[in-house]
């Protein structure tokens, strides 16, 4: 591994989180994987030697209770899945170099292997832990078969993580209040003898890890915390018979029956067998996974927000123990959202692969949303409307009018590229272009990957207009240099958009007359003179019309209502009601209680204040405003404006940049190191050619800033 910018010397791989072959695929799971095909993409137009593999996660407890529902093996159970991602990836030009599953022979073998040298190297050790045991129905229950209460932040909790609350890893007998989810009985916890990872020992490692790591700031900055605190040896198996067997022991003195390797210690080794694989199909000569994993290789983790802790903390841990390569970067996605919610497969709540390409859309549009709206770690809140702006403004009314209108006028009047020289105006925007995409790639920015080349055909848009061609004469040499300077513009597009839209960049090469694949281009080729004659260019885009939209945002709605109905009928008391609260103690509207109203506040002069609003919001409205605890790292005027300042603030997952209008009101050098109220999920804005990813809270004409009286820990949320 290195810090060198992309393209290094090294072998790199870039893997995404793995799909668990339990269920269909939406566009919440597309976002990850996309995005890591479009890294990997990205890199090889870098001129990177790189590698994209995963897999299929294939075991935990889920699809072993499903299979015996179902009354078929949990192999055969997940084997049906993974088969279906083979036939669904594809579809979605997400193209891997290699995409096994963690229950192939490889992985088996790999994973005990690793777990064998871990024991050897005296970081497992046995002890007993507490297993939680359905009395009633005399059956050991799986980690995520129990449901409580989180001990760390109070929320609902599965046995083995707060996926609800503060998405930490949660060790056997750790939840409070557990309750069977097969049975609904109250659950009781027996001793049982486990294996444990030392993950203790790896706290100064993992620090010093963090602090070179790279990719997004909430891979960063969020395991901190945890190590801060106090890192828990992490307990290795499970009682299961569904996994892979803890290799060459027994456990305890009953021995190791219905005893496997906990499904987060085969799952992650899979980015190992895969590459793996990979280089016994092609040759080390052509690929060495060795160098990549035991070497100086660039590991590249595209995963979710909710398994950062697996990522950051155990996994590289184990790496380490096991003598094995530490990842360069993590980027974590943020999440999908439908109006503001999250996505729900068991209601059904989300747009799913299989539906997306039945209404007959292009994969490359959906690729070019996920990708380039907002910033890789922030939630996106899919709507078909947000869908048809960045579709018609941005795919049909930038790049592809400015493709088409380009090589039309080239081809009717020139019969393809004239003969003259790219202008050095041109031939500068299009080497500006390049170091934008390149700067993008090192950032792990993939929306600034997919803006370099929108950008650089809206300069071509600006260019055509400025010089208006087809008002000059036939034969006119400024002519011919304009509409040389586009055809370079078109290509250099087209090059620069392959990593996002490999389809439509493929399509275009095609109507240059270009040989070969533009997927095997690289940079440089963004300049090289397209060929001297093409044919007539077809549109590479269409317009989503405003009907089509509102059908589909009708469909959508119709269906999640319909789905709700049927769950909250079905799930009786395991529904939570609109008069239940989210956390213990608090008023339904999550507000004080009328004893918290003070005399000074009855009594305060109110004839300078805005009135009160009318309209009453519910406190579902209230709960989707995410309001985070900041510090404030950084803050310096904006360039050109009286009353902007540029922010940098801390919230505890990542630090984001805003722009908020106090440059006149306070004085930016005392303001680092302030605590400070963000509002997190407001849409991200432009302001001076400076882009704000959130709104810090202010109090009056004087912008005083909100903060809290206590020690509310930064990303703490406001409620």
């Amino acid at each position: 591994m290195s810090h060198d910018d992309f393209p290094t010397d090294r072998p790199a791989v870039v893997t995404c989180g793995l799909p668990y072959a339990n269920g269909n695929l939406h566009i919440g799971h597309l976002r990850g994987y996309i995005g890591a095909d479009a890294f990997n993409r990205a890199l090889e137009t870098l001129g990177q030697e790189t590698a994209y593999v995963s897999g299929s996660d294939m075991h935990g407890t889920p699809i072993a209770v499903t299979a015996e529902k179902e009354g078929v093996d949990p192999e055969e159970f997940a084997l049906r899945f993974h088969e279906r991602y083979l036939e669904t990836f594809p579809k979605f030009d997400v193209d891997f170099d290699n995409y096994g599953h963690t229950h192939d022979e490889t992985n088996v073998e790999l994973t005990q292997e690793i777990v064998r040298t871990l024991d050897e190297e005296g970081y497992v050790y046995e002890d007993e832990v507490l297993v939680a045991y359905d009395p009633k129905a005399d059956d050991y229950l799986p980690d995520r078969y129990v449901e409580g209460t989180c001990p760390y932040c109070g929320a609902k909790a599965r046995g083995d993580e707060c996926d609800e609350g503060c998405q930490r890893h949660l060790e056997p007998g750790e939840i409070e209040n557990p309750t069977s989810v097969r049975t609904g009985n109250p659950a009781e916890y027996r001793e049982r003898t486990h294996k444990f990872f030392r993950v203790s020992e790896f706290a100064d490692y993992l620090t010093e890890f963090l602090d070179g790591l790279e990719g997004t700031d909430n891979a960063r900055n969020q395991p901190r915390q945890w190590i801060e605190e106090g890192l828990q040896d992490w307990c290795l198996t499970r009682d299961m018979e569904w996994g892979i067997d803890y290799p060459d022991t027994d456990i305890g003195d009953g021995g190791a029956e219905d005893i496997v390797l906990y499904v987060w210690v085969d799952a992650p080794i899979e980015y190992i067998s895969s590459t793996k694989q990979y280089t016994e199909r092609v040759g080390s000569d052509e690929y060495d996974w060795e160098r990549v994993w035991k070497d100086d290789g660039e590991i590249v983790h595209v995963i979710g927000r909710d398994i950062i802790q697996h990522h950051t903390v155990f996994w590289p841990a184990m790496l380490e123990g096991a003598g094995y390569n530490a990842p360069r970067a993590v980027a974590a996605t943020g999440f999908i959202t439908i109006d503001g919610k999250g996505l729900s497969t068991s209601r059904n709540r989300a747009i799913w692969a299989r539906e997306y390409l039945e209404e007959g859309f292009h994969p490359d549009l959906l690729r070019y949303y996920l990708t380039t709206t907002g910033g890789l770690q922030q939630d996106i809140d899919f709507t078909w409307t947000a869908f048809q702006e960045k579709v018609n403004g941005e795919l049909v009314g930038t790049i592809g009018n400015f493709w088409y209108r380009s090589l039309l006028f080239a081809q009717r009047n020139f019969e393809g590229t004239p003969d003259a020289a790219v202008s050095d105006e041109v031939r500068e925007r299009i080497e500006g272009a390049i170091g934008e995409f390149r700067e993008a790639v090192n950032d792990y920015s993939l929306r600034n990957v997919g803006l370099a080349a929108t950008r650089l055909a809206q300069f071509g848009n600006e260019y055509i207009q400025r010089n208006e061609p087809w008002k000059l004469e036939d034969g006119d040499p400024e002519q011919a240099q304009v509409i040389r300077d586009c055809v370079q513009i078109a290509k250099a597009v087209g090059v620069l958009l392959e990593p996002i839209a490999p389809g439509k960049a493929q399509a275009l090469w095609e109507q240059l007359g270009e040989d070969g694949a533009v997927a095997d281009t690289h940079l440089k080729d963004a300049l090289e003179a397209p060929p001297r004659t093409f044919g007539e260019p077809g549109e590479l885009f269409e317009k989503i019309e405003d009907e089509r939209v509102e059908a589909l945002e009708t469909k959508l709605e119709e269906k999640i209502a319909a789905a709700a109905e049927d769950a909250d009928s079905n799930e009786g008391e395991e529904t939570k009601t609109e008069t239940e609260s989210d956390e213990p103690g608090e008023r339904e509207d999550g507000g004080m209680s009328d004893a918290d109203t003070t005399e000074a506040d009855a009594d305060a002069d109110t004839s300078d204040l805005e009135p009160l609003l009318e309209d009453r919001i519910g406190f579902e409205d209230f709960q989707e405003l995410d309001i985070r605890v900041g510090r404030i790292e950084a803050a310096e005027g904006i360039e050109g404006a009286d009353d902007l300042a540029r922010l940098e603030v801390d919230i505890g997952f990542e630090t984001r940049q805003v722009v908020a209008g106090i440059k006149r009101l306070h004085d930016l050098d005392s303001l680092p190191g302030t605590k400070c109220v963000l509002l997190a999920n407001m849409e991200p804005a432009e302001l001076f050619g400076v882009e704000s990813n959130g709104m810090i809270l202010a109090a009056g004409e004087e912008a005083d800033l909100l903060t809290t009286h206590g020690d509310a820990g930064l990303g703490e949320k406001i409620r």
